[in-house]
Order: C-alpha cells, then structure tokens, then sequence
C-alpha cells in the first residue's frame, strides 16, 4: 500500500505573510514553494533554505549581503528578489513568481535546440548577467535549472547572489566548493574563486548543451567531471554535427576558456559576442537543430539528465582536483629555426595586436539620436565598452543619446570606453501662484521659479483691482518645462461706460437702456407739473462716463402734485371761478333752473377735499 508523502510546509503561513500554497522545486541548497502574498495579494516563490545552513554564522552575513544586492537588481530578464528573512531556523527570499517551466524541462523536451533559440537564449542569460555583474554581482550557478522560461518565451534568470552566499560561506568553513559540477569553470574546482568570467564559462557549457543535447563533460562521479573541467577543452560543437559554422564553435571557444585570461571577461563583452555571431548567420543556420531525441545524449545513449549528466550540487573539497600539465618531448637543438619561428611569430603577433587584437583602433559607431538601449547596444557589439552621463535638453526627447565621448567615426582602442551623454528631456518647473499678485510680482514668481518672462493679456474686471493678475494658463504645482511660457490675464479695473439720458423716457424704457450700458439702475418717485406720470423727472449722476456696474438712480414723475380744493358754496360764479383757478384748478360751470341767480349751489369735488391740481372742479350755479 503507497503513502502520499506530504510537505509539512504547504498551508503554513511563512512570517505572518507569505501563505504557502504548493512545492515546486527541491534542490541541494533549498526548497521552492508556490505561495501567495496576503499583504500584495500576488503570488510569489518563496525559496526556504535547508536549516542546517542557518547554523552558519559566516552564512548568515553572506546571505543577507547578497539578499540586499540581488533585490538591487533590477532586470527584464532576471527573477525580481522582494523579500528575505529567518523563519522558523531558516532563511528564505521571497521572488517573483514565473509562470513557466526551466530550461532543463525544454531540454528533456526537445533534446536540444534550434541554434537560433539557444544562441537568443545565451544572448538573454548574458544580458541579465552584465546588468549582475555591472554591479559586483557574481550568480556562480548558471546551469538549466535556474533559467526559466515563461508562457510567452521570456528568458528569466532565478537566485541571482544565494548561490555565491552558500559557495562561499561552504568554502570558508569546510574548505569545499558547492555548486552542480557540469558547470563549474576550472578556477572554482581548483581555488574556489568566483568571478564574473566564471558565470561566462557556465553560460558557454549551457550554450553547448542547448546546441548538442549534451554537456561537454559527462561522468557517473561527479570528480572525474570536475577534472575534464580543469584539464580539457571544451570540444568543438561542430565535432560532432558539421553543419555548426564556426563562428559558433569560436563562441563557444571563447565563451568556454579553461584560462579566466584567455575567455571573455563578463556579461557585457560575452553577450557583444553573442549578439554579433546571430548577426552573422543565415536564417536557414539559425533554423536547423541537432538530430537528437528528446531525453537522449548524442551517439544515442539514454541518460537522466537529473542523475548521471547534470548531478545537481555537490561539495568538492578545494584542491582535490589535479592539474595535469601535457608531456612535452624532447627536441634536439634547432636554434636558428627557432629564432626565424619566434621571429615570425612576433611579427604575426604583431599585427594581430595593432590590426584585429586589442591593440587595434576601431571607428565609434555613431550612436546619436538613438535611444540608450539601442546605442548600448551597437556600442557594446563593437566590443567598446560605455559609459553613460545623463543631462537635460531643451530638444532631444527623454532617453535619447544627446553626444557621445569620442565623437561617432572617431578611432579608439578595441574594447575603450565611450561616454554616451543620454537626454533626461527638458527641465520641469513648477508652477507658483499668481492668481492675485500684482502682475510685476507675478513675472517675478515665474522667473525665479526658473520660467521664462511670461505673456501679459489686459481686461476690465468688476471685481479685481487694476494690475491684479485675474487669471493664468496654468495652476500653482503644475510642472511644466522651464521654456514654458505662461499667460497672464492683467485687470484693468472696472471698465469705463456712457450713461445715456432716459429723461422724459418712461421707466421701462430707462432701465433698459442703462443696464444695456452696464449699469444698475436705482429707481425714486417725485410729483411734477411738467412731467407725465411713470415718465423720468431726472437722473443721479447726470448722464456722461461712469463706470461699469455704477447705480443710476432715475427719479418717475407721480404727476401733478394734490391740493385742497377751496369751498366756493354761496359764492357768485365769476368770483367762485377766480378762486379755483387761483388755486390751480380747471373750472367747468352747469347751470340749474337756468342760474338766473349767479350764486354757486353745488361743487365736485366739495371745498376741503384733496384734488391733483389742474384737474377740473365742477360748479352748478342757481
């Protein structure tokens, strides 16, 4: 009967946060769990260290050392570090998580690759290594199984700096080198010293590996594989399958020198190479790929590629591994050819070192308008090594290549240096307030802000004083370049208007005109004899030039004013009309049985009562 064999880990919560969800991986330095960040809510990978490595204090300062660094690197095509600590015994990196398989799945899949995809694939692990290396950053464990591959083809590299951690805190302590033995480069075996053209040496292994479906080097005990590291060359790919050109065994040649002398240095130069070899090739070449069965080594042998060829880690104590020097036999004395030879060779070195060798000059490829990636690039594929200023211009866009030092077409030594001087854009200023200054003051705000003078617009407003900046084309805390000009909107003040005269016109009439003017209008009533009633009597101030917004009290005629009417009863009519005309009023006379008397019976309206004067008082005489 089987027993399911379950990690004690899976649904644990690793420091209150990382909840762990699934095992991906176990290796000799650590084990890989699939976990989900609760405080980001994302997946990760959580890599948890073997505990017995925590009992290292020499370890624990190289790991947190290198943790700090590798979370420094930030890098398309390597694995992000977020996160390291101690839980429970063990120390561990929280990374970003890829959704996709090793190499060393595709390689069980595929047996080997198309030339093309393993040299692009080379090209990316080289790519993210400069970036390590340009840092201090030394991997020390380049092989299959720490490359992955995501669902759309990206190429990342995974535990940047835990590998150099764990080496070098095993070879400190136990005077043993750690690392998987099929890529270890010959300096390592032999004196355990790590340095990036060690990560070069492993990048070429696995280039050959991808090509050929095999490693060069292959053997059930992993010494006798540590050995052929130290005391043999990597053999030629093209050895095996003719068709490689060899421009690829070159590569591999110099990707994969047993001196650190003699191979390329780091990242920068080997992924120059790289991208250069593709360059040279022919799409049928890149195209082709090894007659290979998945999961078989060349000449048709079936091996675990876990057990027998790659051997995971193991420790190599330092020293154990010989270096054999080849038998030289014994010459009889022939000096003068020997001389002519040397000669020769002199003069062949000669011109190698001043034509193609690094004593040669080179023309610098002319880089400017490009953008920093692309002139990197073209640069470093010219085996010249960049530099990179930045500063601001007015005119050249942000990130592209404003001069570079020498100047494009000018000779430097092969593998020099050129500074590229790389635009950040234009300057950003931000904006001060104006709104309210005086316009001199705001100019001033604006120029020692860093802006140019600004524009000035005039326009008469109610409200805000003249010279008071209204408005402007941009608010305070907006950034915008130094050459920016912005406008400003001036007052004037209030505006100057004509107050027409609405005399004599009828109060709808006055207000309508002197609104239309842009003034208010304040209304008064007074009688008038001369003025019809609703008709302007007079206005306050008299008509000429006020200012927008002024009030123009108008002053409505009520009519003719009241009076007492006086009493004119008994009165004979010539005296009773002289009185009320006196008085202001009409006069309109009726006679009743034919007045033969004269005398006034009756009036309308009766004497006491009040009546506009002007209008008409009847009397009827008897």
């Amino acid at each position: 009967m089987s027993t399911v064999v379950t990690d004690p880990l899976i649904g644990r919560l690793i420091d209150g946060r990382y909840e762990v969800l699934a095992r991906v991986a176990r290796g000799g330095m650590a084990t890989v769990y699939r976990a989900l960040d609760r405080r980001l809510d994302r997946d990760v990978a959580v890599k948890v260290m073997h505990p017995h490595l925590a009992e290292s204090d020499d370890f624990v300062t190289r790991f947190r050392r290198e943790a700090r660094a590798a979370a420094r690197l930030s890098h398309p095509h390597a694995v992000a570090v977020y996160d390291q600590g101690l839980w429970q015994d063990s120390f561990y990196l929280t990374m970003e998580f890829v959704d996709g398989d090793d190499l060393r799945t595709a390689l069980r899949a595929e047996g080997a690759l198309r030339l093309g995809r393993a040299l692009d694939i080379t090209a990316d692990i080289l790519d993210a290594l400069a970036a390590a290396h340009r840092r201090g950053l030394v991997h020390r464990d380049i092989k299959p199984e720490n490359v992955m591959l995501t669902a759309d083809g990206v190429v990342k590299v995974a535990d940047f700096g835990l590998a150099r951690a764990v080496s070098e805190a095993t070879a400190a302590s136990t005077g043993t080198v750690l690392g998987t033995v099929a890529y270890l480069a010959p300096e390592l075996v032999t004196h355990g010293q790590a340095s990036p053209a060690s990560d070069v040496y492993a990048t070429g292994i696995l280039l050959y590996e991808m090509i050929t479906g095999h490693q060069p080097f292959t053997s059930d005990i992993p010494i006798n594989v540590a050995f052929q590291h130290v005391n043999s060359t990597v053999p030629i790919p093209s050895a095996e399958f003719g068709w490689i050109p060899r421009e690829v065994d070159d590569l591999v040649a110099a990707l994969t020198a047993r001196d650190p002398a003699e191979r390329l240095p780091d990242g920068d130069l080997a992924r120059a190479r790289v991208r250069q070899v593709i360059a040279t090739l022919g799409d049928d070449l890149l195209a082709r790929r090894a007659a290979v069965a998945p999961g078989a080594v060349a000449g048709g042998t079936t091996a675990s590629l876990d057990t027998r060829v790659s051997h995971g880690t193991v420790a190599l104590p330092l020293g154990s591994v010989p270096v054999v020097e080849a038998p030289q036999r014994r010459r009889r004395s022939r000096r003068p050819l020997v001389v002519v030879l040397l000669l020769l060779l002199a003069g062949a070195a000669a011109a190698w070192w001043f034509l193609l060798g690094p004593g040669s000059r080179i023309p610098t490829p002319s880089v400017v308008g490009l953008t920093e990636e692309a002139a990197t690039a073209i640069l470093t594929d010219a085996g010249l090594l960049v530099g990179v200023e930045n500063t601001n211009d007015d005119v050249i866009p942000a990130g592209e290549v404003i001069s570079t030092d020498p100047a494009g077409g000018a000779t430097v030594p092969r593998g020099g240096n050129v500074t590229i001087v790389v635009s950040d854009g234009v300057v950003m200023r931000e904006v001060p307030i104006l709104v309210g200054l005086p316009a001199e003051e705001a100019t001033t705000a604006l120029t020692e802000a860093g802006f140019v003078a600004p524009t000035t617009a005039e326009q008469y407003d109610p409200v805000v004083p003249a010279g008071v900046v209204i408005s402007a084309t941009a608010n305070p805390g907006d950034t915008l370049p130094h050459n920016s000009q912005v406008g400003l909107v001036v007052s004037l003040g209030r505006e100057p208007v004509e107050s027409p005269d609405v005399t004599a016109r009828s109060l709808d009439e006055a207000r309508a005109a002197l609104e239309g003017a842009g003034l208010v209008v304040g209304t008064a009533e007074a009688y008038s004899d001369t003025v019809p009633e609703g008709a302007v009597v007079s206005q306050e101030p008299a008509p000429g030039q006020l200012l927008r917004g002024d009030t123009v009290t108008v002053t409505v005629s009520l009519g003719r004013p009241f009076a007492e009417v006086p009493s004119v009863f008994g009165m004979g009519k010539e005296a009773a009309t002289e009185k009320l005309e006196s008085a202001g009023f009409l006069v309109k006379v009726e006679s009743l049985w034919g007045g033969s008397l004269g005398v006034v019976r009756f009036q309308d309206p009766a004497g006491g009562q009040q009546a506009r004067l002007g209008s008409t008082v009847t009397i009827t005489v008897v």
